[in-house]
Order: C-alpha cells, then structure tokens, then sequence
C-alpha cells in the first residue's frame, strides 16, 4: 500500500470517529462517560488536523476553492435567520 492510501484511509478513519464521537456525545446521559468522549474527540480532532496537514503539504490532499466573502456572509444571514 503507498503512503498516499494509508495516509487518506487515516484521515478517512479519523473523520469518520469524530462523527461517532459527536452522535456518542449528544446521547450521553453520564457526565464521566460524556468528558471522556469529549477528550477523546479533542484528541482526535488535533490528530485529525495534524495529519490533514501532512497529506495537503504532500500533494495527496486538496482542499476545495474557498468560499468568498459574500458566500460566507450569505451562509450566515441565512444561519441566523433560521434561529
């Protein structure tokens, strides 16, 4: 297997847990299972960033165009209008 695949399969695992993490968390009724959950999710979430980091720098990851200013306000008038 070359670097590439472990490194995306990785990233694939990781951002997968995280989805799990937040469904674990919001149905957690017990505080002690629920911190750690949520430490566990911090944790991966920085190992999560740190490997995105490795495989954009390597050219095996890229990330989309991004948004413009008047995207990013239109998506929040839109978010807070919704409140």
């Amino acid at each position: 297997m070359k670097e590439k695949d472990i490194i995306n399969d990785y990233l694939s695992t990781l951002n997968s847990s995280l989805s799990s993490y937040a469904n674990m968390i919001a149905q957690t009724n017990n505080e002690e299972l629920r911190q750690t959950l949520q430490l566990m999710r911090d944790q991966d979430e920085s190992r999560q960033y740190r490997i995105y980091n490795i495989a954009k720098d390597k050219g095996y990851y890229k990330p989309a165009q991004e948004a413009t200013q008047t995207e990013i306000s239109t998506l929040k008038s839109e978010l807070t209008m919704n409140k």
